[in-house]
């Protein structure tokens, strides 16, 4: 490690003010800054702590609408008899994120403000068209995310929560990597009154929603009818854990997974 600058924000208004003024990195869970920081993928001279700030956890169940606080641990949504009543598929994805050392300290805000490729919560966030609400504005699921490590938040924008609308059916499935149980491909499903969403994560370089599986699931919500789907491998990664091909191949398959999971 190296030296740097502690800030314990006691607000949001504190939290986004020190990193206008120190052009610092918010610190969340730590899973993925703390790593890059060791890595030296990442030096910040300042470090703006958001632990402090109760407001920005807790889990919230409200008619057609289940919102999230950007500090609450993947280990409470799994747990959280509100998410599983109303999005089980919400509490399963959490459940399923890195081990339980990953999912008592990381967050959902940090992991979608991280936007790592293989990240689960992404796909979840896309699939069921939610809402991500920052310190400034509220952002839809398809304008956030905007390439690997990338989003639309500016440097001193903070996210204070995600809505997420409860859909009729939504799964996810992932061919996770066993070392790091990222996604190698994961697909999150999601039917509702405005028809179905398909999100794809690990198999490109962000989040992608995948147009071919959305129409044919539409026509027929069935596992057969996404297993029947041939994807391009255009596009996709190609690396040491799984050719292009090969991820293009495992999209149709999670898909099927996810929808005999609904």
């Amino acid at each position: 490690m190296y030296g740097f600058e502690l800030h314990q924000a006691k607000s949001v208004a504190d939290a986004t003010a020190l990193l206008a003024s120190t052009g610092g990195k918010a610190l969340a869970g730590g899973q993925s800054l703390v790593a890059a920081m060791k890595l030296r993928l990442a030096r910040p001279g300042h470090i703006v702590d958001l632990a402090g700030i109760a407001d920005l956890a807790g889990i919230r169940s409200e008619g057609s609408t289940l919102t999230i606080g950007a500090m609450t641990r993947h280990a409470d949504v799994a747990s959280s008899a509100a998410v599983k009543s109303v999005i089980p598929a919400l509490a399963a994805l959490a459940e399923g994120i890195g081990d339980r050392q990953v999912r008592n300290m990381g967050t959902i805000g940090g992991s979608l403000a991280n936007n790592d490729p293989a990240a689960d919560w992404s796909a979840a966030v896309v699939a069921l068209d939610a809402t991500i609400v920052t310190s400034k504005r509220s952002i839809g699921a398809d304008a956030f995310f905007k390439g690997m490590y990338e989003t639309a938040l500016a440097a001193d924008e903070l996210i204070t929560a995600v809505r997420f609308p409860v859909p009729q059916k939504a799964a996810y499935a992932k061919f996770r990597n066993p070392a790091s149980r990222f996604a190698l491909t994961g697909v999150f499903v999601a039917k509702s009154a405005n028809g179905v969403r398909v999100a794809v994560t690990g198999a490109a370089t962000s989040v992608f929603r995948s147009k071919p599986l959305e129409e044919a699931l539409g026509r027929a919500f069935t596992a057969e009818a996404a297993r029947a789907v041939k994807l391009p491998a255009q596009g996709l990664n190609n690396d040491l854990h799984g050719s292009a091909e090969y991820r293009a191949h495992l999209i149709a398959v999670m898909a099927a997974r996810a929808v005999a999971a609904t």
